[in-house]
């Protein structure tokens, strides 16, 4: 019983984590990624579709991405999706081709970046600390209901605070490597 709520507890808190790296992925830094894009959809035939799903995007070099849509109807709707996005980033197109590049980032456009970073962390410190509270609270209704002792309560309640700091020492780790890469010029 322990085991299982301390199972699904890690795997909740392991989730988190990847959400927050996700996230991670979207806040730009100087250099281009395609991730960058992941959060811009377009409309395609009446539905709302990712950019990705409409067209193939590549790495041209350190600071552009190139866009070549799949249909090239879908050019002006992309260049719309991009310059409506909040990402801050001006579309170029020759021909099929929609090439986007990264402006310099300043240094306030950094600290702005940064503050992103910390509350995108801190979101997911509050998800951890969710899931701890929820494995505990199953941990207090088994021992009322006398299914476990509480020797086992209070080792339960030991081992998911072992797992609950171990996950937010990793999003601080993660933390502290995007403010790194943020900050190198």
């Amino acid at each position: 019983m322990i085991e299982d709520i301390l199972d699904d507890a890690n795997k909740g808190m392991d989730k988190t984590l990847e959400a927050l790296d996700t996230a991670f992925k979207r806040i730009r830094t100087g250099r281009a990624n395609t991730s960058l894009l992941d959060s811009i959809e377009i409309d395609y035939y009446g539905n709302s579709t990712p950019l990705k799903q409409v067209s193939n995007i590549s790495i041209e070099d350190a600071k552009t991405l190139a866009i070549v849509p799949w249909e090239k109807d879908n050019v002006p709707l992309i260049e719309k999706a991009i310059h409506k996005s909040d990402l801050g980033l001006q579309p170029v197109t020759s021909g099929e081709t929609i090439r986007v590049i990264l402006p310099d980032l300043t240094e306030e456009t950094r600290k702005d970046l940064i503050k992103v970073a910390k509350s995108e962390a801190e979101n997911s410190k509050v998800s951890i600390r969710n899931q701890r509270r929820d494995a505990n609270g199953m941990l207090k209704e088994y021992f009322n209901e006398k299914e476990i002792s509480e020797d086992d309560l209070k080792k339960g309640e030991i081992l998911i605070q072992e797992v609950t700091d171990q996950h937010v020492e990793k999003v601080d780790s993660l933390l502290r490597e995007k403010e790194k890469d943020l900050l190198e010029i």
